[in-house]
């Protein structure tokens, strides 16, 4: 009886098997064939696509997918997202259909422009603070913190740094960024995959919400329209203002490769500006695609700065433009200064 049940075993588990290994070479009857090379593609060129038969099958039709949309065998990038792409083909051959994959990583076409910048003025900044995200409202700042047991939210006087509002986070919270949209401030806290509502007169937490996809909290901004969310890797994630969910998302890219660490930021006269985590320059995206633009060198700032007692406290991080003076103001973890500044390019 034994034997029997031990034979059964090993003829259904080789039938198995062998069904299994049958469907899995029958998927690979058929290649995709691009003009991309080692898979990287420039968004300035046309992707072609072709399927290659290694049976010789003859090929009723073909449907082409990019990220489960409909593509032509000859398509033009230039309106399409930037960073990795799935390619599905849909292959009809003898009143039979097999599914053929393959990907490619779309490049931005041009490299980013170079720019630097004119200190206008320079504030105080609390060195206890362990800057996340900075954001004007009505010629006022707000402050985002981080750290455990040292996270908070401020209101500040940025002229002079006196601190108007204060709240500290729980203890198991590592506060992130911030931003703020119809009188709500939304902050993000690191790894707990939660994020903080409040009134932006009274600092009364109003709700809680959950990230989607995105694993981690590290920096907002919004365009009235839709907040933008960063979560350290080269993916921004696109928000809805009401309900918090993530609904889409780009990938930062030059035309080079990806662009990661995307930390803080902030929305300028239509894109995006953000650091770079233990980066001393600011990219400026293309929201639409996510393309960096352009780059901005503020690594003379750390030595305008007192040195930090950590030594790896002196990180470039908090970015905010003010609407009342027009102007860009930044500064860093722990730093004992804001600076004001004018963009130029070089």
């Amino acid at each position: 009886m034994n034997i029997f049940k031990y034979l059964t075993v090993i003829f259904l588990s080789g039938l198995f098997f062998s069904c299994g290994s049958n469907s899995s070479k029958k998927k690979n009857d058929f290649t995709i064939k691009t003009n991309a090379i080692k898979g990287n593609i420039s968004n300035n060129e046309a992707l072609k696509l072709n399927i290659e038969s290694k049976k010789n099958h003859i090929i009723d039709s073909v449907v082409y997918t990019l990220d489960g949309n409909p593509i032509k065998e000859n398509s033009e990038l230039n309106n399409f997202k930037l960073g990795k792409h799935t390619i599905e083909a849909n292959v009809f051959y003898n009143n039979e259909k097999q599914i053929a994959t393959s990907s490619i990583t779309i490049l931005n076409n041009a490299t980013p422009k170079v720019y630097t910048y004119k200190i206008i003025n320079e504030y105080p900044h609390d060195v206890t603070s362990y800057t996340q995200g900075i954001e004007f409202f009505n010629d006022t700042l707000y402050e985002s913190t981080g750290q455990y047991k040292e996270s908070k939210l401020r209101k500040i006087d940025y002229k002079t740094g006196t601190v108007l509002k204060n709240i500290d986070l729980a203890n198991e919270y590592f506060g992130e960024g911030l931003t703020i949209l119809n009188n709500k401030i939304y902050q993000l806290t690191w790894q707990k995959g939660t994020g903080f509502v409040y009134d932006v007169n009274t600092f009364d937490k109003l709700s809680s919400f959950k990230y989607g996809n995105s694993k981690e909290g590290w920096g907002l901004c919004n365009n009235e329209n839709t907040i933008y969310k960063s979560d350290g890797t080269e993916k921004i994630w696109l928000l809805n203002p009401e309900t918090l969910a993530e609904q889409e998302f780009i990938q930062v890219y030059t035309n080079k490769g990806k662009i990661v660490g995307i930390n803080e930021m902030e929305w300028i006269d239509g894109k995006i500006y953000a650091n770079r985590y233990q980066k001393n320059g600011v990219a400026i995206i293309n929201p639409k695609n996510g393309a960096v633009v352009g780059v901005i060198d503020f690594s003379p700032l750390k030595a305008r700065i007192e040195k930090p007692l950590k030594e790896n406290d002196e990180v470039l991080n908090g970015i905010a433009f003010n609407p009342k003076t027009n102007t860009i103001f930044v500064t860093g973890k722990r730093w004992d200064k804001l600076f004001e500044v004018e963009i130029i390019e070089k």
